[in-house]
């Protein structure tokens, strides 16, 4: 079916996590992306730019303001199967402060009726919604892969890096958190905003996260990406918080986790951009729970006609989720660590029919089943030669609380 996007200014100011609810999409961080209801269509990655080219685009708006775009997953392997989302309703704020509203409508829809559709839109997305209260639900935490087997995990790729077999995997591990009632994932996404609102908050098909980290991002032929990679805790306390971001900075083992990751994705990106900037040292960003090494890459793309989608899987996974060297990290993996990853350590975000977007790297998340009643939650951490396997266990459990705090509340 021919499809027709219509493109509005939007003078409402909406809170995008309103708009997104608990059965919507939302990409967004620090209030600019997108939030979206309903599903016009559905794709594989590899049909993404066929079936946006498809859309025809009506809209008396900027560049970047106002479009149809696809929302979606990268899973952690590459051949693993996945979908984007073509919503029928996007609503979308720019970090200028406007907002627009883009509606999917059948082609053989008259003018007239294409901007029913548009008004009707606006009224549901603007009409008074019940906000998310307090509630009595009761929750059990419980792990899913066993402690016993992620320090075994920990241990074997410990060993195989001290042996020179690779430099850096991850190993990552699962909890299950169970409830009583459905879980409110709007409610959640709220929660995610209060305390996470300058990391890409997320909610594709129940998958719902805030990740600090940028993975890749495209905007008319700009590439950047911000690996992170090296964590320490965050206690609340300013002058401890000072004390381990300094040790974290001078650390050798964190130094050396981050810069296999800086690397990985300079060499990656470089072959395509006519030049590629990056932070000669790492800064440390901070969350409200953790803080990891950062370092800022940018560059300007060789070719316009480049697709975020080929760079985004080009880069994932990263060293930062996976390891290096990439393929005898991920054999180490598969063999130790025992769980499907789905879409852990992959990528979440948008793209638009000119190959612009943005992705974050999957992490901080939590994937919610149909009842809503269950959550899956999954942590990991770089292993390198100093690595210890109860400190990377801590480090797991800190990584935990940033979507356990937005679920567990009574």
């Amino acid at each position: 079916m021919q499809w027709v996007a219509t493109s509005v200014p939007l003078e409402h100011d909406l809170d995008l996590n309103d708009v997104a609810r608990g059965d919507g999409f939302l990409f967004v961080r620090d209030g600019v992306g997108f939030a979206a209801r309903g599903v016009t269509a559905t794709c594989h990655p590899e049909q993404a730019r066929t079936l946006l080219n498809s859309v025809a685009t009506e809209k008396n708006l900027p560049d970047n303001h106002g479009r149809p775009i696809l929302i979606g997953c990268l899973p952690f392997l590459e051949h693993d199967e996945t979908t984007f989302f073509l919503p029928q309703v996007i609503v979308s704020k720019s970090a200028d402060g406007t907002g627009s509203l883009t509606v999917l409508t059948p082609g053989a829809l008259t003018a007239a009726e294409r901007d029913v559709s548009v008004q009707r839109a606006i009224a549901e997305i603007t009409a008074p919604i019940h906000r998310p209260s307090p509630s009595s639900n009761s929750y059990e935490v419980s792990p899913l892969t066993p402690v016993e087997k992620y320090l075994g995990a920990v241990t074997s790729a410990r060993d195989a890096v001290r042996a020179g077999i690779i430099t850096k995997a991850v190993i990552a591990r699962d909890i299950q958190v169970t409830a009583r009632e459905p879980i409110d994932i709007h409610a959640v996404l709220l929660r995610l905003k209060a305390s996470f609102g300058s990391s890409y908050r997320y909610a594709v098909d129940g998958l719902v996260g805030a990740s600090p980290e940028l993975l890749l991002e495209v905007d008319n032929g700009t590439v950047r990406s911000n690996p992170l990679a090296g964590t320490t805790a965050r206690t609340g306390d300013p002058s401890t918080d000072s004390r381990l971001a300094a040790e974290l900075l001078a650390s050798p083992k964190n130094q050396i986790e981050h810069r296999v990751v800086v690397d990985m994705v300079h060499d990656t990106l470089l072959p395509y951009c006519s030049y590629l900037d990056w932070e000669p040292e790492p800064s440390v960003v901070a969350v409200a729970n953790v803080q990891h090494l950062g370092t800022l890459v940018e560059g300007k793309l060789s070719n316009p006609d480049i697709h975020i989608l080929d760079l985004a899987r080009a880069l994932c996974p990263t060293p930062a989720l996976g390891g290096s060297p990439r393929k005898e990290a991920l054999e180490l993996i598969a063999s130790t660590e025992g769980l499907e990853r789905g879409n852990y350590g992959g990528a979440v975000g948008w793209c638009d029919a000119k190959g612009n977007g943005t992705f974050a790297v999957t992490i901080r998340c939590a994937q919610f089943d149909q009842s809503r009643t269950r959550a899956r939650l999954f942590a990991g951490g770089g292993i390198v030669a100093d690595s210890e396997p109860l400190a990377e266990l801590a480090e797991t459990q800190a990584k935990f609380q940033a979507m356990l705090s937005a679920i567990v509340r009574p």
